[in-house]
């Protein structure tokens, strides 16, 4: 019986087997079962977390490109973000308890991280740094975090009032602008959370936008958005960009082409993707003519290169699918690259363009879509990788 006891303790043969086979046969797994092992014990956790390895997957595994929803202000916040995989067609679900926060507000992502909203939780034991950089237990920091391995970072205190009105956006080397009508706050510290040395500060922007911007994208240095110039009888949209960087004074701009001739009176309400590289994606509902409340035949994606300066149509919604969005009128849009998902009321259900996608059609339904329940869902594209540190 004891030597029984005595074969049931020895460690598992695999744990005798030198460190880099071990990376060597884990690497060739996917990421998402990678995930998995790790939970399976203290020594697997060890093994696919050291920094050999995360250099390894990082060199020879693609990211997870998972298309992430978003809850709206109105509604409670959730302490998991709701992630669907397009490749294998099913949703996963990511906890957020591991952060020292309540209310999590998932507002975008970049480059592996997720970033959010959230308030201190009354009376519980933080970090140092998460004190540092609280200043009330009223008051809500935007966060930078990576789901996938439970490391985040506070970034330098805003102020609650951004997180009501203002729209987050960021790049693929995880600058942050917090945007609004009438200012503009401007972020690329590019420190770790144990370095506060390297956290850069805000730097502040007046804007002199006509309007409310709609749909903002950052690419590179440049800020790009849709504007209402229109008047009160017509709406009227112009693409608006400016230029952030510490020798620029952040002053937005029209652009306009005379070739262009009436790309932005076809759309009815359009809004802004960032698209592949330097493009950008434009989408809105087509209209049937010029008039004032002429009705929409389809959703149309049209795409501008920003080398050329020229719009070409990527996309367009087949009639059928159009149908559930023109009985339910308002729809919202989220996505980047060549994967667009659209939401409205009482669909229950998000359709999805996904132009890059290996097999099948362009178009298709994602299903059990988790959330509020009224259907209007707003989201973002999480690029999910284990070597994204905040």
């Amino acid at each position: 019986m004891a030597h029984q006891q005595q074969q049931e303790q020895e460690e598992p043969l695999i744990y005798n087997l030198p460190q880099d086979t071990l990376h060597q046969i884990f690497s060739s797994l996917p990421l998402q079962q990678i995930i998995i092992c790790r939970s399976l014990s203290k020594f697997f956790n060890n093994l696919l977390t050291t920094p050999s390895f995360l250099h390894l997957i990082s060199t020879t595994l693609p990211p997870l490109n998972l298309l992430a929803l978003r809850h709206h202000n109105h509604y409670p916040p959730s302490s998991t973000i709701h992630l669907f995989d397009p490749n294998l067609n099913h949703w996963l679900h990511f906890p957020l308890n591991f952060l020292p926060f309540s209310s999590p507000l998932p507002v975008a992502s970049s480059h592996g991280l997720i970033y959010l909203w959230a308030q201190p939780i009354n009376n519980s034991p933080v970090s140092s740094q998460a004190q540092a950089h609280t200043q009330t237990q009223a008051t809500k920091s935007l966060i930078a975090c990576n789901p996938l391995t439970r490391k985040f970072r506070i970034l330098p205190h805003l102020g609650s009032a951004w997180c009501r009105h203002g729209s987050v956006i960021v790049d693929s080397v995880n600058r942050v602008m917090v945007l609004t009508e009438l200012a503009a706050f401007y972020f690329a510290g590019h420190g770790s959370s144990d370095d506060n040395d390297k956290i850069s500060s805000w730097q502040k922007f007046s804007s002199n936008l006509p309007s409310k911007p709609r749909s903002p994208v950052l690419i590179e240095d440049w800020a790009y958005a849709l504007c209402e110039v229109g008047s009160p009888w017509r709406s009227q949209w112009k693409l608006f960009s400016c230029c952030f960087s510490a020798t620029t004074s952040g002053k937005w701009s029209r652009i306009e082409r005379q070739e262009w001739g009436d790309v932005f009176d076809i759309l009815k309400r359009p809004r802004l993707v960032r698209g592949v590289g330097n493009r950008i994606l434009m989408i809105g509902g087509l209209k049937s003519s010029f008039s004032l409340n002429s009705p929409c035949s389809t959703i149309l994606i049209l795409r501008l290169d920003l080398g050329m300066m020229e719009w070409d149509e990527a996309g367009r919604m087949p009639v059928e699918m159009f149908k559930c969005f023109q009985e339910a009128g308002k729809f919202k849009v989220f996505g980047a690259g060549d994967r667009v998902c659209f939401s409205a009321k009482r669909v229950g259900k998000l359709a999805l363009w996904d132009r890059g996608r290996e097999k099948g059609d362009e178009w298709s339904w994602i299903d059990n879509v988790p959330g509020n329940g009224d259907g209007l869902y707003r989201g973002f594209v999480f690029e999910g990788r284990l070597d994204a540190l905040p």
